[in-house]
């Protein structure tokens, strides 16, 4: 039988803490018109029409903030979360009418008339950067997957989530990386995406970039730091992956580097401490 956690209530000021500190992620279960009239900053609208591609395409262990309008059916909602398996849903007390009263109302813009065009064209509801389609697929990966910079822009601008994942647990940047598009990863990479991000299989961009032969994607991840440390369900390292001698060279230059770094912090914490 699966293990569950129960979720817990909270009051406005914990839940905008955990939203301050936190890649939470916060669920807005009133009707959609409303939502689109005002909602918390990041929010995604939830309903029962779109309630399973959110349950399969969001980690278990992901931190999960829901309200309604006065804290009643967010219970209901974080109660399936936790049925589930999600280890860490919160349910706000007073809902979205505490919220306001305590003027934490943050306001999205709403898309432009490109963004919305494009949208619908792309089977998402016109008004709805975070909605949610087949593999837990959001807006900002599927135009990244398809290189859309401008709309990868437009979609972030408009408050589009940055840590969402989809059903195996890959962020928008992977998706980038999947397509090649440099341009895409920079934005993404400027605007403070998860690089780190393991899926499901514990994978990262960059052991898929190394083992998929992608050396400029490579290149690009490790000028942002990526971690070449991290590793698989399996163990491997992005390092025992590469499939290429170019990809491979790029990880082993930025492990010797990582190397020297930390040899050279080593180094000192001796000297000072023989001081």
């Amino acid at each position: 039988m699966r293990q569950r956690t129960p979720f817990q209530r909270i009051g406005v000021p914990e839940a905008k803490s955990l939203i301050e500190s936190t890649a939470v992620l916060v669920l807005d279960v009133r009707d959609p018109e409303v939502f689109r009239r005002s909602h918390v900053a990041g929010a995604q609208n939830v309903s029962i029409a779109n309630l399973d591609a959110v349950l399969t395409g969001t980690a278990k262990n992901a931190p999960i903030l829901i309200y309604c309008y006065h804290g009643y059916a967010s219970q209901e909602y974080a109660q399936i979360f936790s049925d589930f398996g999600f280890s860490q849903v919160y349910s706000l007390d007073g809902g979205y009418e505490a919220w306001a009263k305590q003027k934490c109302v943050a306001y999205r813009p709403q898309p432009g008339t490109t963004l919305r065009r494009w949208l619908s064209a792309e089977g998402f509801p016109d008004s709805d950067v975070d909605a949610v389609i087949a593999n837990g697929t959001t807006p900002l990966m599927k135009a990244s997957l398809c290189g859309q910079v401008k709309i990868v822009g437009a979609l972030i601008e408009a408050g589009s989530q940055l840590e969402a994942r989809n059903a195996d647990g890959n962020n928008a940047l992977w998706l980038a990386c999947v397509g090649g598009h440099l341009n895409v990863m920079n934005v993404l990479i400027e605007a403070g995406i998860n690089i780190d991000n393991r899926n499901d299989n514990g994978a990262t961009s960059l052991m898929y970039a190394a083992s998929a032969g992608k050396a400029a994607v490579v290149e690009r991840l490790l000028a942002a730091s990526a971690d070449i440390s991290q590793e698989t369900l399996d163990s491997f390292t992005a390092l025992d992956m590469a499939a290429t001698i170019e990809c491979l060279t790029l990880l082993r230059n930025a492990a010797r580097a990582q190397a020297s770094n930390n040899g050279g912090r080593a180094a000192m914490a001796i000297k000072q401490a023989n001081l």
